[in-house]
């Protein structure tokens, strides 16, 4: 039987006012009885579709795998289309909006094409709002859908009311709340091209219960298939801006690549490798930046700034006398606030959003386009140079620097100190896991170690964390997206136990799914960043900051999953060997040094 799931329908009307199904996004041949396109004819010719059905045809015409979501009133027709139509997506249950929206992320991100969730009416819309927001700040293209009351009844008290576009504007990229059922099409296009264009991000559509049973003309039912994944309709740059930057880098004595995740996003880890290496110039990144290059190239530097960042891989964004921002909107975290590059420092900044570029420094050459069209660009006019281009020593300097921070690395990671340094944590994660599997950490405890420590083996997505709103409880759900985006790949999610106590219902959701993740759990009894920053901040006055140690292995244990509690750092490696080798879910919770007493790098705590 033909896979129809990437079809979508195109309906032209001809002059003499009947409709042709035009198959397209590359799927061939007529639509023929007895398949899934037998049923789409019959919907077009019997004008049959609701809101409801026809929002689930847009999804699939915009070749929609998994929608992850929550049950809810206001959603009875949608889930009922979901039920009787034949479409080729899954619905993930999850048992909170909040986890629907961190799967959808996650699944976008490592699949670069939208990911889909979706939640009911009142409390639902605002549960899913975490996600989006760090979707949408991410440049992770995320669609949010949630039902709302009937249209008939606004503004007479119903249960559930609330605003539902004015509450989603200020966080997404674009939102709507649908008013008539035949606007559906439409609007769903618009998502899709919100998304998926310029800089990516969350969009939101409001569906009210009435509308999903109204008419819509099944002749609405199309797509463009360029939406389908992103970045779509990539910019190229403006005539001469790009070589006027590589005359610019060529120009200085000591200058630094700081890239974000826009490189990823764009798909520019090619390129960037073969103008790095032309250059011999360092490549730093941020700690969305990661996977830009592997972290076994040369020219790779790793993470700068203030979270994940070490003195000798600072030294270079401190010395440096040109810094060429790269997908990156040099933030607070990337240059520890802004601390450097200093105000001697010339910027060059490549970037496809024009409300990035110059935003924090005055830039003495803006490239704004796609990253990949931009670096294609460079290289080809590295190439074209008569007398070729010098080098500027970089893998020589960045050896050097990631001997000095790996010194001390494996000193502290060796030394057997209980309760279990993070260090030794890292490394037995490092010995453990494949090179190509992806793991996702909550922004807590274990985030500025793997950033600064972990080596990434392969170049792209496989290393993420939520970095633009930092909530807790976001690595369970965006490890499982993930994995349903990549599922021939091993799924690790890292936490600490305070962000365990905000995700642990889901861990049923792990179970449900059959998917092979690994959790690793960081336990030492306390919301370690804050405790940490009271220590510095606070001279050393903790309060309201910690809690009752639980034996997440055991609760892990109650759900079905095998698991698995280490106390002593001798048994760290072989446990998280284990668990990772294990076919099925696999949970290690281990107790580790808090971390206000840990070197944790973080510039803020660095003596």
């Amino acid at each position: 039987m033909p896979d129809f799931a990437n079809l979508s329908i195109r309906t032209a009307r001809r002059k003499s006012g009947s409709a042709a199904l035009l198959p397209i996004a590359g799927v061939a041949g007529a639509v023929r009885p007895g398949n899934r396109g037998a049923s789409i004819m019959t919907e077009l010719t019997n004008n049959t579709l609701n809101g409801a059905e026809s929002l689930v045809r847009m999804l699939e015409a915009y070749d929609v795998k998994h929608i992850f979501g929550l049950c809810g009133d206001t959603s009875l027709p949608f889930y009922d289309a979901l039920y009787r139509l034949d479409h080729g997506i899954s619905h993930v249950l999850t048992r909170d909006e909040r986890t629907a929206a961190y799967m959808a992320d996650g699944y976008s991100r490592v699949a670069g094409k939208p990911g889909v969730c979706e939640g009911p009416s009142g409390g639902g819309a605002t549960y899913i709002l975490p996600g989006l927001i760090e979707a949408s700040e991410s440049s992770s293209a995320v669609l949010g859908i949630t039902t709302d009351i009937s249209v008939a009844s606004y503004g007479k008290f119903p249960l559930t009311e609330v605003d539902q576009a004015a509450l989603m504007r200020p966080l997404t990229k674009w939102n709507t709340v649908i008013a008539r059922a035949d606007h559906i099409p439409r609007m769903v296009r618009k998502a899709f091209r919100a998304m998926t264009t310029g800089r990516p991000g969350a969009v939101h559509l409001g569906l009210p219960y009435d509308i999903q049973y109204d008419a819509v003309d099944p002749s609405e039912i199309w797509a463009e298939p360029r939406h389908a994944t992103y970045p779509a309709w990539r910019a190229a740059p403006e005539p001469g801006a790009v070589e006027a930057a590589v005359d610019s880098i060529l120009s200085a004595s000591s200058p630094l690549i700081v890239c974000g995740g826009g490189g990823v996003v764009s798909g520019a880890t090619a390129e960037l490798d073969r103008f790095a290496s032309a250059l011999d110039i360092p490549v730093a990144t941020s700690i969305s930046g990661q996977g830009s290059l592997a972290d076994a190239h040369p020219n790779c530097l790793g993470v700068v700034g203030s979270n994940g960042g070490t003195d000798p891989t600072w030294e270079f964004m401190r010395r440096s006398d040109l810094v060429v921002f790269m997908g990156c909107r040099a933030g607070s975290t990337t240059t520890a606030r802004w601390e450097a590059p200093g105000p001697s420092a010339r910027i060059v900044h490549f970037d496809s959003d024009p409300m990035a570029v110059g935003a924090n420094y005055p830039t003495e050459v803006a490239v704004v386009a796609d990253l990949r069209l931009a670096l294609s660009a460079a290289n080809r006019y590295i190439d074209s140079l008569p007398d070729g281009v010098g080098k500027f020593g970089g893998s020589a300097k960045i050896a050097k620097a990631k001997r000095k921070k790996f010194e001390e690395f494996y000193r502290l990671a060796g030394c057997g100190a209980k309760p279990i340094r993070p260090e030794a944590i890292i490394d037995a994660m490092q010995r453990s896991i494949p090179g190509d599997a992806t793991i996702v950490s909550d922004p807590g405890t274990s985030c500025p170690y793997l950033s600064a420590y972990y080596r990434q083996a392969n170049p792209g997505r496989h290393f993420i964390t939520n970095r633009a709103h930092g909530a807790l409880g976001y690595a369970l759900g965006a490890a499982l997206g993930a994995w349903f985006a990549r599922p021939s790949r091993k799924p690790v999610a890292v936490m600490g136990d305070g962000s365990f106590g905000f995700t642990c219902g889901e861990l049923e959701t792990v179970v449900r799914s059959k998917a092979p993740l690994a959790i690793i759990v960081f336990s030492n009894s306390s919301f370690g960043w804050i405790r940490a920053s009271q220590r510095d901040d606070c001279g050393g006055r903790y309060h309201n900051v910690d809690f009752d140690r639980t034996d997440h292995a055991a609760v892990a244990s109650d759900y079905g999953i095998k698991s698995w509690r280490v106390e002593d750092p001798a048994d760290l490696r072989a446990t998280i060997g284990e668990a990772v080798e294990h076919g099925g879910p696999a949970l290690v919770d281990i107790l580790c040094q808090p971390l206000e007493e840990a070197n944790a790098p973080v510039r803020r705590w660095m003596g």
